[in-house]
């Protein structure tokens, strides 16, 4: 029993460690990532865990000899280091805010403190996996191509009150263009503007290996297309779209942004307006070249599963396909207003990847840009409810509302304004 407590705290310290210090290195930094992000983004619920095993294996005799006890000790500095990460997690506010008073290009109207979440609450916080509960209405697998794919298909998440002229948000899920499903991810931040008044909308679009790029974004700007057409059918304000996701997402999201109506990926719709009014990536993938400054830093994975499983090709074959796909090559000056978040732990996305692109897109657009860097904040942050995800998205309340008090003020658009939060309604 001691020994097993010695071994439970050794694995306890070194995953604490990692969340702090992870491995950035390939092949380990995808393992690294995992077990930094379970640990970093719920501290708080591990910190449980950790003071039940401790009683537990004190309970059952554990403590009778040296190694019993060197757990403990172990175990007490993991539980140390897991209270230092939840208040990096509850610093995310401050972060958040000081970034948003940071903006260029237009300033972010901000109260004098964050506005309380309408589905944030510290309940759904504890539990960390995030439900709709009843305030949401979701209208699933809307064909929006026309041809019956599975790859093809939206879902609408709309207020259980019918809305009328909300503004929308455009969600598009991650997973290396190779993996991954609209229902994963983004939940926190689609639930919480769905509370507010938004309709929102997720999608799937064909993966890698069975789709070659550009296969992947003329999916993204398809449905875009299928949204301004068919949204106000549930609600929505086609004049106001907003697109973002994590990742890949990201990826697609940013490159949807800026490359509004290209002719060279809406084909069989090339008359579709496929602008967005608003981008919000969460550590996106905006350097497709494996430069060794950006995404290469890491390793050379990346650009090899671009090349073996995404593009198909090389990058000397063919090194245009790459910079065309990259966002950070197709920054210009009529960008959107970007929102755009990254964490400075992230093995899989380096952070150097978003801040050349946030000083690309500053240097180029006159629009508003606001760049949250989380100090020690894994890949994926946002996809379970934790503290600094709530951070972030009610960040993104805050820049979503000023990008839209223009258009409110004039009269545009019916919805109410961000900060007019329908209330949190327990499922």
């Amino acid at each position: 029993m001691a020994y097993a407590l010695l071994a439970i705290g050794v694995l306890a310290l070194v995953l604490v460690v990692n969340a702090y210090w992870p491995v950035r290195r390939e092949p380990m930094a995808t393992l690294s990532f995992f077990a930094g992000w379970l640990c970093g983004e719920l501290p708080l619920q591990n910190l449980v865990v950790t003071v039940v095993v401790a009683v537990v294996f004190g309970a059952l005799g554990a403590l009778g000899s040296w190694a019993g006890w060197l757990g403990l000790v172990l175990l007490v500095l993991a539980a140390c280091g897991l209270v230092g990460l939840a208040v990096l997690g509850a610093r995310a506010t401050r972060v958040t805010m000081a970034a948003l008073a940071a903006t260029t290009g237009g300033e972010i109207a901000l109260p004098a403190a964050p506005p309380p979440a309408a589905w944030g609450s510290w309940w759904r916080l504890s539990r960390a996996v995030p439900f709709a509960g009843r305030s949401v209405s979701v209208v699933r697998n809307l064909d929006y191509a026309g041809d019956g794919a599975a790859a093809h298909r939206l879902d609408v998440l709309s207020p259980r009150t019918p809305a009328s002229g909300a503004p929308v948000m455009v969600y598009i899920h991650g997973g290396a263009w190779v993996i991954g499903d609209k229902r994963e991810q983004g939940k926190p931040m689609m639930f919480e503007l769905v509370s507010r008044g938004w309709v929102c909308v997720t999608i799937n679009y064909r993966l890698s290996p069975k789709a070659t790029w550009p296969e992947h974004i003329i999916d993204c700007k398809q449905a875009l297309a299928w949204v301004k057409a068919h949204i106000a059918e549930y609600g929505g304000d086609p004049g106001f779209v907003a697109v973002s996701g994590g990742s890949a997402g990201g990826h697609l999201a940013a490159l949807i942004a800026l490359t509004p109506n290209a002719l060279e990926w809406q084909p069989g719709f090339e008359a579709a307006d496929t602008s967005v009014d608003a981008c919000l990536p969460y550590y996106g993938v905006y350097e497709m070249t494996g430069d060794p400054a950006g995404t290469g830093l890491h390793g050379s994975g990346l650009l090899e599963l671009l090349q073996s499983r995404v593009m198909k090709t090389t990058i000397e074959a063919d090194r245009q396909l790459f910079e065309r796909a990259s966002p950070t090559y197709r920054v210009n000056a009529d960008a959107p207003p970007f929102y755009v978040a990254h964490g400075t732990n992230d093995t899989l996305v380096p952070v150097e990847v978003a801040r050349t692109f946030v000083a690309a897109l500053r240097k180029a657009s006159s629009a508003p840009v606001t760049y949250v860097e989380l100090p020690r904040a894994q890949h994926a942050f946002d996809v379970l409810a934790s503290l600094r995800s709530r951070a972030t998205t009610m960040g993104a309340v805050l820049f979503l509302d000023s990008i839209r008090a223009p258009a409110a003020a004039s009269g545009s658009s019916g919805a109410p304004a961000l900060g007019d939060a329908a209330g949190d309604q327990r499922p």
